[in-house]
């Protein structure tokens, strides 16, 4: 029994980190999100990140419920069975938005590695974006299965240097975060700014439920899946607000605002910067490249088929066929990764502010309305 409900509780904690690796990109950790949807809207930037956090849980865990209890844990399946005698729209919308997803997640993550890159080497953003391309063309080619695997670890190093840089900079910098507030209530930033900024941050998260739902099929009852999106939420939440509270400690500085790292830009200004920036920087274009390296695999996926993308093991095995396939996966991930890159040149920021929101008008009406009528209709998925 115990063991049993051990298994249970490791589950709903598992599915819950899910949620926060997902959430947690290069743009997250370059401070770049943050930064841009939160912080630049004032004093309210530490109440609406847990807002957002909030409307994602209740979307992810109505979610996550309706995949458990209805066995749906392919997405595409599962949008069938939500979206009911409306499935032959609203899937194919889904399937648009997805597309628009996976090309500007690793956009911004190119962005990420790039603008990191640029800042410690001084070399141009553009060169920065190439040489960070290639190598994720080749990872993508012969290493995804690598990174599949350090993946959990990668992001528990992320995690950890994260605290590492994060914590110090804001006992050391609590007077900086002081004098942050008093300038943010001086300036009087309106309310219904900062609730929008916050509303489109969660409603771009939520095109996440494509990649969220396969886990729903590790719960042993649909009432897991609450339990885990509230851990989550709790999780995702108090990192959010740590990161604005870090980055409050050089919202005073000119030179804040202009900044596409303001992670690095924090650390650079802060204690320990010596250690602390290589630190961070080698953390933020890790977590960038292996968060690229996924969603570039994924998209060759999805063009060639779902046949054998292990391009090492063909290789060995020989055959003209496996070499067609090999060569075609090769063509499709150098096109993504060429695509890729071109919109990585609009910038980190710009990405974030522009690319994000279009992605979140998209999401209201293939997701969010959609859903907040399945709410209703069914009453909570409730109703016989």
């Amino acid at each position: 029994m115990q063991e049993g409900k051990n298994r249970t509780g490791a589950i709903v904690f598992g599915v819950a980190f899910v949620w926060f690796t997902t959430h947690f990109g290069g743009g997250f950790a370059s401070g770049a999100q943050i930064y841009s949807y939160f912080v630049r809207y004032g004093i309210w930037c530490l109440l609406m990140p847990v807002l957002a956090m909030l409307y994602n849980a209740v979307f992810f865990a109505y979610s996550l419920r309706f995949a458990r209890k209805h066995q749906v844990y392919d997405y595409r399946s599962y949008n069938n069975a939500f979206y009911g005698r409306f499935a032959p729209v609203f899937s194919n919308l889904f399937e648009v938005l997805y597309i628009c997803v996976m090309c500007a997640a690793p956009a911004v993550a190119f962005a990420t590695g790039g603008a990191t890159l640029s800042t410690l080497t001084g070399i141009p953003y553009l060169l920065c974006t190439f040489l960070i391309g290639i190598f994720i063309f080749v990872v993508a080619i012969f290493g995804t299965d690598l990174v599949r695997r350090v993946a959990s670890v990668l992001s528990v190093c992320i995690i950890a240097g994260l605290l590492i840089v994060y914590i110090p900079n804001i006992i050391s910098g609590f007077q900086k975060i002081s004098e942050a507030a008093v300038s943010m209530r001086q300036k009087e930033f309106p309310l219904g700014d900062a609730l929008y900024s916050a509303f489109l941050y969660g409603t771009f998260q939520l095109s996440n439920i494509a990649v969220f739902v396969q886990h729903a099929k590790s719960f042993e009852k649909p009432g897991d899946a609450v339990k885990s999106m509230g851990i989550g939420f709790v999780v995702n939440g108090l990192m959010m607000v740590m990161v604005v509270l870090g980055l409050m400690t050089v919202y005073t500085n000119p030179e804040a605002a202009e900044q596409s790292i303001p992670t690095l830009f924090m650390v650079q200004n802060g204690v320990g910067a010596s250690f602390m920036t290589p630190l961070i920087s080698v953390l933020i274009i890790l977590g960038a490249v292996s968060t690229a390296v996924n969603m570039v695999a994924a998209m060759v996926k999805r063009i060639c088929g779902e046949r054998n993308t292990d391009i090492g093991k063909r290789a060995q095995q020989g055959g003209k066929s496996g070499s067609k396939i090999a060569r075609k996966e090769i063509v499709a991930a150098l096109v993504c990764c060429l695509a890729d890159f071109g919109i990585a040149q609009f910038g980190l920021l710009t990405l974030i502010q522009k690319a994000y929101s279009t992605i979140a008008y998209l999401a209201i009406p293939v997701i969010l309305i959609p859903y907040l009528v399945h709410m209703a209709v069914t009453r909570l998925d409730t109703k016989k």
